[in-house]
């Protein structure tokens, strides 16, 4: 068994070297995927190459909306997570492993990660990323690689199938275009999925935990057990988080901003709509996208205390997303050259075409995960996919609640080897995506074997 564990470990570093030598900075690799989306458009889908540029460029800003969810997400959340209370919380939590074990550290960041990105995605990305230092600097043998191939595994495992699963909540939420379409249109499906039928479903659940359990087991498998690369002391202090001083306002204003009054005030406008909805319409139909942020800037405002606190955690958080804001156009230009052109649809019937009701699940999972290459955005590649995926699962006998988890488990295993949502924990350990696809990339190959597996066994009409 030591001799195997060694074996995997080897692989991992050896596969690290060759990324790190020639996959580029994650913009690059953007706009790969840019070419080959465009290629595939007109070699495959028979678009002329005016009609795909074009589409690209009609894409470009058709996103805006989700890009400013997705940003304001992860800016509340940086918010949340550096603010004082957080800050000792992250120092302690980090101070648990023994440091002369340098594998109980990725675990715990593993484990980290994966429970907050449970609850919600945005958060763990950016709190799993701000952890890194924490856990860096407590436990200095721990090679930074794996610390970050740790910090990925929520976004790369549980995220799509737990409380901020966008397809899931997409079809919870009424007024989607899924279940509400334009008049003259007939719905893909006739009713609203609750996430009682979906997120809290029982195969849904039991698989989270599989998935979650041996993507620890991986990453501390190949953690490596001697060479571990590591961080100086310098590198460790210009990566941690700093928390700004509380000054005592000498003016007017500066007593202004100090008043946590208007926190309050701001909590309650935003808290009460929210709190309304659940109480009058119920949990399930309450809890979509935009109650994720509503929560979480509700709690970045407490945490921080007063809005001078609020405004200055907001502005740091903001080189965060700054990743997100540069690629998320590029990334809305794909979405126009697959919605623009019949790329899509040669897509899907490449897949469809040759499934049966036993396979269906099985294709549902490898084309979702094939997509999400081009378009990291569960929700807004469901968009994409669900117009010919749902009529095909319902021709096929396939309930909608399959389809749906099939889509999520491929939209979540090939993140761990996509390079858009690791943006902000490379941002804030200042290292590249080639330095941990190696270790991320065979963490993908285990668990999309496992999933595989997985979706053989799921009820086509669960």
């Amino acid at each position: 068994m030591s001799s195997l564990i060694r074996l995997v470990g080897n692989l991992g570093e050896t596969l690290s070297r060759f990324t790190q030598r020639w996959i580029p900075d994650s913009w690059v690799v953007c706009l790969m995927l840019t070419i080959m989306a465009i290629v595939l458009a007109i070699v495959g889908a028979g678009a002329g190459l005016n009609e795909t540029v074009l589409a690209w460029g009609g894409g470009m800003w058709s996103l805006l909306e989700l890009a400013m969810q997705f940003t304001i997400a992860m800016i509340a959340a940086h918010a949340c997570v550096s603010s004082k209370p957080a800050y000792r919380f992250l120092d302690w939590l980090a101070s648990r492993p023994d440091a002369s074990r340098p594998v109980q550290a990725v675990v715990l960041l593993g484990a980290y990660s994966m429970i907050i990105a449970y609850f919600n995605w945005a958060a763990s990305v950016v709190a799993s990323a701000l952890f890194v230092p924490f856990v860096a600097r407590r436990n200095p043998k721990a090679d930074i690689r794996l610390l970050i191939a740790g910090a990925y595994l929520g976004i790369g495992t549980v995220w799509h199938g737990g409380l901020s699963g966008s397809a899931p909540l997409i079809l919870a939420t009424p007024g989607n275009p899924i279940t509400s379409p334009p008049p003259g249109t007939d719905p893909l499906i006739d009713r609203l999925l609750p996430v009682t039928e979906t997120l809290f479903n029982s195969f849904n659940l039991i698989y989270l935990v599989v998935v979650a359990v041996v993507a620890l087991v991986m990453v501390a498998i190949l953690h490596p057990r001697e060479n571990a690369r590591t961080l100086t002391e310098d590198e460790l202090n210009a990566i941690m988080p700093t928390l700004a001083d509380d000054p005592a306002p000498t003016t007017p204003a500066g007593r202004m901003e100090s008043f946590r009054g208007w926190i309050w005030l701001a909590a309650l406008l935003i808290g009460y709509p929210l709190v309304h909805s659940i109480m009058t319409r119920g949990f399930g139909a309450s809890w979509t996208i935009n109650a994720y942020n509503a929560v979480f800037l509700i709690g970045a405002m407490l945490l921080q205390g007063t809005p001078a606190n609020l405004v200055r955690a907001f502005s740091n958080g903001a080189r965060t997303a700054s990743g997100v804001i540069l690629q998320f156009p590029l990334y809305a230009g794909i979405f126009g050259v697959i919605n623009g052109t019949d790329l899509g649809d040669w897509l899907g019937a490449l897949f469809v075409q040759v499934a049966t009701r036993d396979t269906f699940p099985v294709i549902v999972y490898l084309y979702s995960g094939m997509v999400n290459m081009f378009v990291p955005s569960g929700g807004s590649k469901w968009l994409i996919e669900a117009p010919y995926l749902l009529p095909a699962a319902r021709e096929l006998g396939v309930s909608a609640t399959t389809t749906v988890l099939a889509y999520a488990y491929g939209d979540s295993t090939t993140n761990l080897i996509q390079p858009f949502w690791a943006i902000p924990i490379l941002t804030v350990t200042r290292m590249k995506f080639g330095d941990v696809l190696g270790y991320t990339g065979i963490i993908a190959l285990v668990l999309f074997i496992v999933t595989v597996i997985a979706m053989f066994l799921v009820p086509p009409m669960l």
